[in-house]
């Protein structure tokens, strides 16, 4: 076996990085066990949060145990998004543009209030529901920016 140990997470949740979020959810195997969801940290949030992940899965991948994480999260975009915008393909200069906009690491802000125009960059920076990413076109799956539907 060249995992001793498996996580999966499903990141669903349109909140902030410290938002307490219901649909964000932890799974985790060792060995031939069963998969068992993990509970968040103790403390004042019934949920996970995703800086409380974050730093969940730094310290647990500190750990001397070969381990694969598979996280239910978009982590690009698709081709037409880059032609659109006029960006090239360089992951630290995407990563930068997108932060500018789409800050949703700052408090309080919602990908919601960015997608509808309470703050107006991520209108600048939408999407496409029809364009999809090579993976999604392989397998069928619904684009990255097919919001407000189930799966």
């Amino acid at each position: 076996m060249q995992f001793e140990r498996t996580i999966g997470i499903d990141y669903s949740g349109a909140e902030t990085a410290d938002a307490s979020l219901k649909g964000l959810r932890v799974y985790k195997t060792e060995g031939d066990s069963p998969a068992l969801e993990v509970a968040p940290p103790p403390g004042p949030k019934k949920y996970w949060t995703r800086r409380g992940l974050a730093a969940w899965l730094i310290e647990i991948l500190a750990e001397p145990v070969p381990t694969i994480v598979g996280i239910d999260h978009g982590f690009s975009l698709p081709e037409a998004y880059f032609k659109r915008h006029g960006l090239v393909r360089d992951w630290d200069r995407f990563l930068d543009d997108f932060h500018e906009f789409w800050p949703t690491d700052a408090a309080h802000t919602y990908v919601d209030f960015l997608r509808t125009g309470r703050n107006p960059t991520g209108l600048s920076r939408s999407g496409d529901r029809r364009w999809r990413r090579h993976a999604e076109l392989a397998c069928g799956a619904k684009s990255v920016f097919h919001f407000d539907v189930q799966g």
